[in-house]
């Protein structure tokens, strides 16, 4: 219907300057905006304020003029000038009917459009490091990105979906060296371990399953292991008092011994046992989900191809690197960063930052127009010095949007869960939605800005009521399939042509409050992608639902009178229609009974 509109006013401005009144209007973007109060019309626009001067005529005056070189159309009840010049679109009842059919047409292809036909968009999501299991808070980067990726597909875009793995650094050394002393207790081995190792019971289960294929051939006496190492944490005489030392020279140094007493062979084959066994669970995990990639992106094999030394070497040519105290720095405090930043360490190792530098251009280098990344809101400083970098380096940073994702709080029984993947005590995605299940996860995830926090509440997430948003629109969905159960009980036979062709007898004022919510699923999915919001489509269907639950309590469906009777199923099956289309981007079910 908006389309429709904004080609009416179109033609008349066209005839406007055909008559010398106004330039031409190729590039002119129109205003057509919903009214808040439908007895103000169901469309409004400013169109008349914004083109006055250029007129050199009065806006109510301007405004009259486009209302008489609009032309007929039978979707228009009536035009009226309100205000300044305000100029307010009226409906007819046959806009509403005709959109009916063509949501029983169009099936699961309503509301996709082609505004983006032709562009291809990167999204990359989730990407958390591979050194344990997805915690709640991923799941929000998961859904959340996923949606993001369907609205764009939606409105025709080409989309690819990537999750970079973070496979090298630090942090996976780490993890390694949790694996292995994990290995030694097993063993029998006696031994602190560090309080920064990752502690979960799933490197225990890691640390089994090496011991279970290879049993004693990684075996080192703890002596051996600890001798001289930089103290992590020591207890006072009276064993109670502990006396913290530096635990991150203390880690770095048993990495190195590991990486000694093991041999790099053995060593690389509990990284990769560690990396290949959580990043296997992450992929299987997110599958279940609805989650899945075209791209998984290996962080080492960017730096194994020598790219990220390549992009360090040419942000030196173009005099955007310096050296100090043994280290090297990027200029990014030159483009509006508060800081420069390390991109070589003193020892010669590259940081993440420059990893992220040249993973960023190689994006760009693949032929994406548009590279979106979902990252967690704690990284939002991080997004100036990756612009930074890329300006420097001659790409445009303005097609990078970063979207920020506030983690989601989960309670359970009233209680904050803690979340932690070094301490071990995080509750797992998985384990929320076995507890809660897929579509009520992926729904209540998406129920607020991405950028806002999100207490995600269980209790209300498993209820059956009206309270439960992703119940209350599946159990639309499946009433509709109820009322199509009633017939085939009752010998009913829907006539789709006898239904359409008496839309005309929907004069309730529940059927018309329906009618309209349909009427803007469309728009809904065009804004909702535009601006990255999934938010926007799970509150429309809220209220769709909401206004066919009224309608339903309100009205008989299958009431006598064949032509009334095939009017109402046609304007159930279209709300049908709209909540599996609606429910299917944000990821959801549509369940037939429930």
């Amino acid at each position: 219907m908006k389309t429709h509109l904004h080609a009416l006013v179109t033609q008349a401005l066209r005839q406007l300057h055909q008559e010398g009144l106004l330039p031409a209007i190729d590039t002119l973007v129109i205003p057509l905006e919903r009214t808040r109060d439908r007895a103000h019309g169901d469309f409004a626009s400013s169109i008349a304020l914004s083109l006055a001067r250029t007129a050199r005529c009065k806006p109510r005056d301007l405004a009259e003029r486009i209302r008489a070189a609009l032309p007929a159309s039978t979707h228009l009840a009536r035009v009226e000038i309100a205000g300044p010049g305000f100029i307010n679109f009226f409906l007819a009842p046959a806009a509403y009917h005709a959109l009916v059919g063509e949501i029983l047409a169009q099936g699961d292809a309503f509301g996709r459009s082609t505004i983006g036909a032709g562009q291809r968009v990167q999204v990359e999501f989730v990407s958390a490091n591979p050194t344990g299991p997805l915690h709640v808070g991923h799941g929000r980067g998961a859904a959340f990105g996923a949606t993001v990726a369907n609205l764009l597909e939606a409105i025709g875009c080409q989309v690819q979906r990537e999750y970079y793995v973070n496979d090298a650094g630090r942090q996976m050394n780490i993890l390694a060296a949790s694996v292995w002393l994990r290995y030694l207790e097993h063993c029998g081995e006696r031994l602190p371990f560090p309080r920064n190792g990752y502690r979960g019971d799933y490197v225990r289960d890691i640390a089994k399953r090496l011991y279970a294929e290879h049993g004693g051939a990684y075996v080192a006496a703890a002596a051996e292991v600890m001798r001289n190492l930089p103290a992590d944490e020591v207890r006072d005489a009276s064993g109670e008092r502990v006396i913290a030392g530096d635990k991150e020279a203390h880690i770095d140094a048993l990495i190195e011994r590991t990486r000694a007493l093991l041999g790099e062979p053995r060593y690389r084959y509990i990284f990769e046992l560690g990396l290949n066994t959580i990043l296997d669970d992450i992929r299987d995990d997110l599958a279940e989900f609805g989650v899945r990639y075209q791209e998984w992106y290996s962080e080492r094999g960017l730096a194994e191809q020598g790219a990220v030394n390549r992009v360090v070497n040419r942000l030196r040519d173009a005099g955007y690197v310096y050296e100090q105290d043994g280290a090297l720095w990027f200029r990014s405090s030159a483009f509006g960063d508060e800081k420069d930043r390390v991109v070589q360490r003193e020892n010669g190792q590259t940081t993440y930052f420059a990893s992220d530098i040249a993973y960023h251009l190689e994006k760009f280098e693949r032929g994406f127009e548009r590279v979106i990344d979902v990252w967690g809101a704690d990284h939002h400083g991080y997004v100036p010095r990756v612009k930074a970098a890329l300006q420097a380096l001659g790409a445009d940073p303005t097609r990078l949007d970063v979207l920020l994702v506030q983690f989601a709080i989960l309670y359970r029984n009233g209680e904050r869960a803690q979340m932690s993947t070094r301490s071990g005590e995080f509750v797992t995605l998985r384990e929320l939605r076995q507890e809660v299940g897929n579509d009520a996860a992926r729904f209540f995830y998406v129920l607020r800005k991405s950028e806002q926090h999100l207490d995600f509440d269980l209790d209300l997430a498993k209820s059956q009521s009206k309270d439960n948003p992703v119940y209350y629109i599946q159990y639309a969905h499946a009433r509709v399939c109820s009322v199509l159960r009633q017939c085939h009980d009752k010998g009913i036979t829907y006539d789709r042509a006898r239904g359409q062709a008496h839309l005309g007898l929907l004069v309730e004022p529940h059927e018309d409050a329906l009618l309209v919510a349909l009427a803007r699923y469309a728009e809904t999915v065009e804004t909702a992608a535009l601006n990255h919001e999934p938010h926007l489509l799970a509150h429309y269907l809220r209220d769709l639902a909401n206004a066919f639950h009224t309608y339903y309590n309100e009205h008989r469906v299958l009431v006598d009178d064949p032509a009334l009777r095939d009017a109402r199923l046609s304007l159930s099956l279209a709300t049908r229609q709209v909540i599996r289309n609606g429910l299917g981007l944000l990821g959801v079910s549509a369940p037939e009974s429930m």
